[in-house]
């Protein structure tokens, strides 16, 4: 199915909305919608020649407690310096995975540049790739060599940090694509993205879609899965799985290797005020939808192959959740944010499907202003630490924590 196709299905969209997480925007603008308030066709990213190029990052925020802060990932500021670098003044997620050959690769969502230009060198996302096995003192990345699909990202001649999954950037149709959830399976990588609308009110965006897009070339370069679009159009279609209503539950996601042998997926609504849901489906079958089964909570019929009869596994308000096993708790462990409470909260549990723990609070809006948010598990946390990166709203940059899982016991 075509994009258009698609953005012609989605007239409406389902309405499980957000509250912002803080005030400020990636070229120190005025607070905006989401976890990237921009509009990427008009150029509002707060860039203009009053502007620092370098953007608003400021020092590494001291966190202590049941999360600790480790070092920046991305920004002028950071070790790896991705302005001179990449381009990258800001950017935020960070969603990191295993490429199957040893090697961390990194997706990030809407990135800037030069915050003095005008649409301050706007992408909808980029690529990073790491090579480093001791998270202690951060997350190193290598130079970027454009062509070459293990240097430390995807760039252009110039070193310029790619837009990797290319979005229309028309406000109101689709501004912007924004990588959720990503996998390697084979030495195939697979990326969860979903496609935005349009901003409503801080906080508060529409999906047009969620899809699944594969690289075999080591997130060099990146083709959708038409059969694997979930349109968000608040309708069904019976003869279309594809246009199913209940697709608006899986527009986010975040994938967990199961202990047998499943792959699970577990989604939320677009924004951040839904509850989370989960789906299962065998590796070799993850492009195609009609193979994916779905927790009913019912002890009688645990699974369906009907997304309608998919229920929550934990209750809302869960924005940006990413879930590992833990080989330390044999267990899993789910990282979310609560817009509510504004807490970076954590939850164990022996199956996918739950029952899920009490959550836990590992950061809360006391312990750091600006705005923390997007936890997403790191795949080389091991023992007793557990590393993850999260998003500093009023610098617009990732950064590395740790905690350790004693703390989820």
């Amino acid at each position: 199915m075509a994009i258009g196709a698609v953005l012609t299905l989605a007239a409406s969209g389902l309405t499980v909305l957000s509250s912002p997480t803080a005030s400020a925007e990636p070229c120190g603008g005025i607070g905006g919608p989401g976890s990237s308030p921009l509009f990427g066709s008009s150029g509002s990213a707060g860039g203009g020649p009053e502007k620092n190029p370098r953007g608003p990052q400021g020092q590494l925020p001291a966190i202590s407690g049941n999360a600790t802060s480790v070092a920046w990932v991305t920004g002028p500021l950071s070790p790896n310096n991705t302005y001179d670098r990449f381009g990258i003044s800001g950017t935020d997620l960070g969603i990191s995975w295993d490429n199957g050959s040893g090697q961390t690769l990194m997706a990030f969502g809407d990135t800037f540049g030069n915050c003095s230009v005008t649409g301050a060198q706007w992408r909808s996302n980029v690529l990073l790739r790491s090579d480093d096995k001791n998270l202690a003192d951060g997350i190193t990345v290598a130079d970027g060599v454009p062509g070459d699909s293990t240097s430390g990202a995807v760039v252009e001649p110039a070193g310029f940090a790619s837009e990797v999954v290319p979005s229309l950037g028309v406000a109101g149709v689709e501004d912007t694509v924004i990588p959720t959830a990503a996998i390697s399976i084979g030495g195939v990588q697979y990326m969860n993205y979903m496609s935005v609308r349009s901003w409503g009110a801080p906080g508060r965006w529409v999906t047009n879609f969620s899809a699944i897009a594969t690289s075999k070339d080591n997130g060099q370069s990146w083709q959708t899965a038409a059969a694997t679009i979930r349109v968000n159009a608040g309708i069904t279609i019976p003869a279309f799985p594809q246009v199913e209503e209940r697709n608006g539950k899986y527009q986010m996601n975040a994938y967990a290797e199961g202990q047998d042998g499943y792959i699970y997926q577990f989604g939320t609504p677009n924004g951040r005020f839904g509850a989370a849901f989960v789906a299962r489906v065998k590796p070799e079958e993850i492009l195609d939808l009609t193979k994916y089964e779905y927790s009913t909570q019912d002890q009688a019929k645990p699974w369906s192959t009907n997304v309608a009869d998919s229920k929550s596994v934990v209750t809302e308000p869960v924005s940006e959740l990413s879930v590992a096993w833990n080989d330390t708790l044999k267990r899993y462990v789910m990282l979310y944010g609560n817009e509510v409470d504004r807490t970076i909260v954590a939850r164990t549990s022996e199956k996918p499907e739950g029952p899920w723990s009490a959550p836990k609070t590992l950061l809360n809006s006391r312990q750091t202003s600006g705005g923390i948010y997007a936890p997403y598990i790191h795949p080389l946390s091991s023992g007793n630490d557990l590393y993850f990166t999260a998003s500093r709203w009023s610098d617009y940059n990732v950064l590395l924590l740790r905690t350790n899982v004693d703390v989820l016991k």
